[in-house]
């Protein structure tokens, strides 16, 4: 091709042309080979070109791909609702949605909890609380949500104000933010409380500490307020647990999946809905006032029950805890003699590493700098893909999120860390000249 005509996300970049995905590994056309150590965008769960999944998806395409769901419903969609259900294994039945995408989801259990107070007369509830440095989607309405500074800041006069509280990093205080942001909207006006159990791509992996959601659910229940847990990162085995909110001794009332639901194979998202929310909707209008043309389609539900069938059968979510504390103790020694490396922290493959100006303080890099593109473009150049992150303070900082497929062998995890270290100490020569000068 003379020029490209696709928009990609930096204009003025250069990126390899993919053209092929073997196990945790991708290719491009000029035969270069890249560990793919963040899945993607935290989404290729079982790696690539993974024999059982092309099967399923071929056999699928023989029978039908595309049936609109205000017309049919299939064999596929119906199976995979019932297997959802069976892995939240809550006492109460969960109900799915099925969405193209997280930014879907998370903007459907939005509407589905509003939908649920007005069902009963209650149409003052139409606001759903959320976090700073979280992220729960692009669309207006989950963007609105979300306390992602950097991608608010554009669209900021189009969004409602809905982050109140403190990330999950001021801890069991932050909880407590929760009672008084609802009281300060007013109970009467807050439909649903929604957050990342660990947030992701806002803050690089950051962790609440013990008892901080049982003290969000009480919260919530004191108030009348739904919760919405945003698993469209966490969900489906990345963090060692099948959900996210599993480390944790609270049931949320709506759950949204994404990212591993499809493992990168098709786009499929959920959103997973407790009977207790759904009562009133079956009671009245019996309809839910959200769906878009590819919803439930049966290539993609096909396609994903055949990924949580992968799961099951090899076992990928014990097998991501124990791989997590492997590299997460690999990742901490490395951050122990390396000045680049910050706080290390995780919970299954899903790894946040904060890149700091003088790790021994944990002094960040201005934000100016891009650090973090920096760091992302030198590890690609080395054949290790990782994932940016906003730093943890929402300010400067620089942080990327290590979360390779749950496949990953003992072997290429040494290779990781390797081509990680690598790069880690190519910036840090780069910028013992540059950055000490910018830095003090």
């Amino acid at each position: 091709m003379e020029r490209s005509l696709l928009i990609k996300p930096k204009m003025d970049d250069e990126y390899p042309t993919a053209v092929r995905g073997e196990g945790v590994y991708i290719y491009d056309a000029a035969g270069h080979k890249y560990l793919d150590g963040s899945s993607g965008a935290v989404t290729a769960l079982l790696g690539h070109a993974v024999p059982e999944i092309i099967d399923a998806m071929y056999n699928q395409s023989k029978s039908i791909s595309f049936t609109y769901r205000s017309q049919f419903t299939t064999d596929a969609a119906e199976q995979l609702a019932q297997k959802l259900n069976e892995l939240v294994g809550s006492d109460t039945d969960y109900w799915s949605f099925f969405v193209d995408s997280g930014s879907e989801a998370t903007e459907t259990a939005m509407k589905i909890a509003i939908q649920h107070w007005q069902e009963q007369g209650n149409y003052r509830k139409n606001k759903v609380l959320s976090r700073w440095n979280s992220y729960h989607g692009i669309t207006l309405g989950a963007l609105s949500m979300s306390g992602h500074l950097e991608r608010r800041k554009r669209f900021a006069p189009l969004l409602d104000e809905l982050p109140s509280i403190s990330p999950p990093d001021a801890g069991l205080a932050g909880a407590e933010e929760l009672d008084q942001a609802i009281r300060r909207k007013g109970a009467d006006n807050v439909a649903a409380f929604i957050a990342e159990p660990i947030v992701g791509a806002a803050g690089g992996v950051l962790i609440p500490p013990a008892g901080y959601y049982e003290r969000i659910r009480e919260i919530c229940d004191h108030h009348q307020v739904l919760f919405i847990a945003d698993e469209v990162m966490t969900g489906i085995g990345r963090t060692g647990r099948m959900f996210g909110m599993d480390h944790w001794g609270a049931e949320p009332d709506i759950i949204t999946l994404g990212k591993g639901m499809g493992a990168g194979y098709t786009p499929i998202a959920a959103a997973l809905v407790s009977a207790r929310v759904m009562e009133p909707i079956l009671k009245g209008t019996q309809s839910v006032m959200s769906g878009h043309t590819y919803s439930a389609n049966p290539q993609s539900a096909a396609t994903a029950v055949a990924v949580l069938a992968y799961i099951e059968k090899h076992g990928l979510v014990e097998r991501s805890a124990m791989s997590g504390l492997y590299l997460l103790d690999k990742f901490k020694a490395l951050g122990a003699y390396c000045p680049l490396i910050g706080e290390v922290r995780g919970k299954g493959l899903m790894i946040g590493i904060d890149l700091t100006a003088d790790s021994a303080v944990n002094r960040p890099f201005p934000k100016e700098m891009g650090v973090t593109a920096a760091f992302v473009k030198k590890a690609r150049d080395n054949g290790l893909l990782v994932y940016p992150a906003a730093g943890a303070s929402g300010g400067d900082g620089d942080t990327v999120i290590v979360a390779p497929p749950l496949t990953i062998n003992q072997e290429e995890m040494d290779e990781l860390v390797r081509l990680f270290k690598k790069t880690a100490a190519e910036l840090q020569q780069e910028y013992s000249i540059n950055a000490v000068t910018a830095l003090d």
